[in-house]
């Protein structure tokens, strides 16, 4: 799965697995020091790789891993990404 070789996507899908169980968190919650432009490139590279799923609610979109969907195409690909540990640059 390609769009995961870039280390802001991957920290971004670990992140919503690992803090994001019940609730779609906003591009806000993860706290990246990025313009907005860039968070959303990344944002809709996930979404349309089917990474994650994106809701609008009001103004903002809120996103959650499609883990059903992963764990049916790629198993083991979350417990992958659980483990990565990211370089400093990436978080």
């Amino acid at each position: 799965m390609g769009v995961l070789s870039e280390p802001l996507r991957l920290t971004i899908v670990q992140r919503l697995l690992r803090g994001a169980e019940e609730f779609d968190q906003t591009c806000g919650w993860f706290g990246f020091d990025r313009p907005k432009s860039t968070l959303t490139h990344h944002f809709k590279a996930l979404r349309e790789a089917g990474v994650i799923t994106q809701r609008q609610y009001g103004l903002e979109r809120r996103s959650r891993v499609r883990l059903h969907d992963l764990n049916s195409r790629f198993p083991g690909l979350i417990d992958l990404v659980l483990n990565w540990n990211p370089a400093p640059s990436a978080q």
